[in-house]
């Protein structure tokens, strides 16, 4: 008698305040491969998903924001350990995601691993290239030190670009390394690495809540994320991929009514190339600086 297995299939789910919630809706839709071959059904996340993903985000900003810089660097160290034990897995997503190679999509797995290493040692370095002791007409010491702005939203980068999962790490990881914490619109139509980063992040020593990640409708989640008084930035990478040049203008505008710190999408989406040196431009984006006065000592 010859024995068979049952197939288990993957059941996908947002991962929220370090949970993993179905939609609030409920309601899911079909991710296929590049051939429309279907994958999975991933949750068709809600204007209410991202709120309460938003509000989790905010609960999370105090202790995130509060970890030493040397801990936190320790805990992106340790998420890039644990997504390296699942290279396999993360390689057969991404290769599916983006119709490539598997040799291809291994090496942007491993570019991510890497990114994760690299913003795990900028974490306790960034103070020094972005703060200073400012010289002043008196007896006065004149300190500028820069501190996280708190809430982050994301559209990450879309698949079609071939770094819907590298694009999507080298967004949350200079975030979260200075400090904030964030909320992560998902590329649309490949949000399976996406949300099985989740399952890394959730056992990786990050705080919950700290990394929220929302699948669905860019058209749905975007806006809210934009518009929502308890965001206090907003990183578009994969905005103009997503919905096009004019989507990414009005998200833009929907930010300016809550004086959101603002990275606009780059212009030329085809040709980006997330492989390339990350640099600090994003690590830098979301700090803002305080300003401390101190009388010098007799």
């Amino acid at each position: 008698m010859s024995e068979t297995t049952l197939s288990v299939f993957k059941t996908y789910k947002l991962y929220v305040g370090g949970k993993f919630p179905r939609s609030e809706s409920g309601r899911v839709y079909e991710v296929s491969d590049s051939k429309g071959q279907w994958l999975a059904n991933a949750p068709l996340g809600t204007r209410k998903d991202a709120r309460d993903a938003v509000q989790a985000a905010r609960a999370a900003v105090k202790g995130w924001a509060g970890t030493t810089a040397y801990n936190r660097g320790q805990v992106l160290y340790r998420i890039a350990e644990m997504l390296q034990g699942r290279r396999e897995q993360f390689t057969a997503e991404v290769a599916l995601a983006e119709g490539i190679g598997s040799k291809k999509a291994a090496a942007l797995v491993d570019a991510a691993i890497d990114r994760w290493v690299w913003y795990a040692g900028w974490t306790d370095k960034v103070a020094q290239i972005a703060g200073s002791s400012n010289p002043v007409a008196g007896p006065f010491f004149n300190l500028s030190t820069p501190e996280p702005s708190g809430v982050v939203g994301v559209v990450a980068p879309q698949s079609g670009t071939g770094f819907s999962f590298l694009g999507l790490v080298s967004v949350i990881a200079p975030a979260i390394a200075a400090g904030n914490t964030v909320v992560v619109a998902a590329a649309a139509d490949a949000p399976l690495p996406a949300l099985s980063l989740g399952e890394v992040l959730a056992t990786s020593d990050l705080p919950g809540g700290v990394v929220n990640l929302l699948s669905g409708r860019t058209a749905d989640i975007a806006p809210t994320l934009a518009s929502h008084q308890d965001v206090n930035g907003l990183d578009l990478a994969g905005a103009i991929a997503a919905e096009g040049p004019g989507a990414a203008v009005e998200l833009e505008v929907l930010a300016a009514d809550t004086l959101k710190r603002v990275i606009r999408p780059a212009a030329d989406q085809g040709t980006l190339d997330w492989t390339n040196a990350p640099g600090t431009e994003r690590l830098l984006s979301f700090l803002e600086t305080k300003t401390v006065w101190h009388p010098m000592g007799v």
